[in-house]
């Protein structure tokens, strides 16, 4: 550890989180514990957490007021997480419905979020900073798992207007501080991806952040090129939101020199697990309640693939119990080599987003299409099917019909990144069929990245 690296992580990173109202340090130091923990020992702490958050949510959260009442729920009668069977799972349009009765009484400084890119509806909830704080303690854990930690070097191949839209001052004063440089994956022009392993080579970070295709697609790009970035002492690329290939991992390893470590969550589910150097799936078990269930709704045993459904147990100012992912996975009842008692999440589908390619070649992340939809309030579905450079095809399901107005502004958007030669055909639909694994597709490219 620099002495650089030390101060970020031992001063500036409390003092940032302090500031920002966040109990992060805490719960880290409670995390680093209680992985050691017993199998016994991590699941009583597991079920008195789901105990003292079910109470809450059940004196100061309407919607789970009500819902207690309507059951005859006593959270103070839980023994066991198989309790939980006894709610109903939450889905998107029930978040949509419901959305000022899920929020606590007396919650002050709730922030709004929005997620529908790659795995589901598009939803707007909320967060607070207990929260956040364990996610933010939960990422710092696993990120320590490889020897890294912040105040490390970064490269960040993201593409969330949250993350590139706030680009204020103090932002990147604290980027600056902490060492984090991000590089937009929402332009991948061959003439951008020469400018990214500059960037790169000349960074020389410890560790890279982003979404696999875009690692994927640099690595390849420097690999066709002939530039060398296995010299540069990067120990781990951490890749997460979309689903991770086994062609995408061999070419991030065999360019950057180093292992990738996967990463499965979301905004709205939170930070759900984490890879560890041994190669098992982690779940972040003091946080979160995993359930997998049958199209049913019935909960499945290990070894058994059904779709993710989450209770974040940190959530009391805005509940998420017994939430949806649309993801499709399988538990494991085997305990990782690593020591870790943090129990293993054997497969995770789905989390899919295709790159699409622009007029003038540049290809762009898929997700950069889906931001033009995915905010509009008359819009309750949609997908998006790249047939040729020249032409694209949107299905629209509208809450109620699709306007005029509708119909220009997701030609101008699409336009604007596809390039204003480009037919954009937009149609009404009445459904959208999902994939098999029940997610939807947001976006399908029959273009074939050059």
């Amino acid at each position: 550890m620099s002495l650089y690296q030390k101060a970020v992580s031992e001063l500036l990173f409390p003092l940032h989180e302090k500031l920002k109202g966040h109990d992060t340090l805490a719960v880290h130091k409670a995390m680093e514990k209680s992985q050691w923990l017993s199998p016994q020992g991590l699941a009583e702490l597991q079920l008195d957490n789901l105990r003292r958050f079910l109470a809450r949510i059940g004196q100061s959260v309407p919607y789970y007021r009500e819902l207690f009442k309507a059951l005859d729920f006593d959270p103070g009668q839980v023994n066991s997480l198989k309790e939980l069977q006894r709610l109903p799972l939450l889905d998107k349009a029930t978040i949509r419905a419901n959305t000022d009765a899920l929020k606590a009484e007396g919650a002050q400084r709730l922030k709004r979020f929005n997620t529908g890119g790659s795995s589901g509806e598009p939803l707007i909830f909320y967060l607070g900073n207990e929260r956040v704080s364990h996610d933010v303690a939960a990422k710092r854990r696993a990120t320590r798992w490889w020897d890294v930690d912040i105040g490390d070097r970064e490269i960040v191949v993201w593409g969330s207007p949250i993350e590139l839209g706030a680009q204020d001052r103090v932002r990147w004063v604290r980027d600056k501080l902490f060492r984090t440089e991000l590089l937009s994956a929402f332009e991948m022009s061959q003439a951008n991806l020469q400018k990214f392993v500059e960037r790169i080579r000349a960074s020389r970070p410890r560790m890279l952040f982003g979404y696999p295709s875009s690692l994927a697609l640099i690595a390849q790009f420097a690999k066709e090129q002939e530039i060398p970035l296995d010299d540069l002492g990067v120990r781990v690329a951490f890749v997460t939101s979309e689903r991770l290939y086994d062609h995408q991992r061999a070419v991030i390893e065999q360019t950057f020199g180093c292992p990738v470590a996967n990463g499965y969550g979301g905004r709205d589910a939170g930070f759900i697990a984490h890879a560890c150097p041994a190669g098992s799936l982690h779940i972040t078990a003091e946080d979160m309640v995993l359930e997998i269930v049958d199209p049913a709704g019935n909960v499945l045993p290990a070894g058994e693939s059904g779709e993710i459904v989450v209770t974040h147990l940190f959530t009391s100012e805005f509940p998420f119990v017994r939430y949806r992912t649309g993801d499709v996975g399988t538990l494991s009842d085997q305990l990782c080599d690593c020591g870790r008692s943090l129990p293993v999440l054997s497969s995770v589908e789905g989390r899919t987003t295709d790159f699409v390619t622009a007029a003038d070649g540049t290809i762009l992340h898929g997700l950069a299409l889906i931001y033009v939809l995915r905010d509009m309030p008359g819009v309750a579905n949609f997908r998006i099917v790249q047939e040729s450079l020249e032409l694209t095809r949107v299905e629209v399901v509208p809450r109620n019909s699709l306007t005029g107005a509708m119909v220009i502004e997701i030609e101008s958007g699409l336009r604007a990144r596809l390039g204003e030669s480009v037919k954009i055909e937009v149609r009404e639909a009445e459904e959208i069929p999902r994939e098999t694994s029940g997610k939807f597709r947001y976006v399908v490219s029959r273009v074939p990245p050059a």
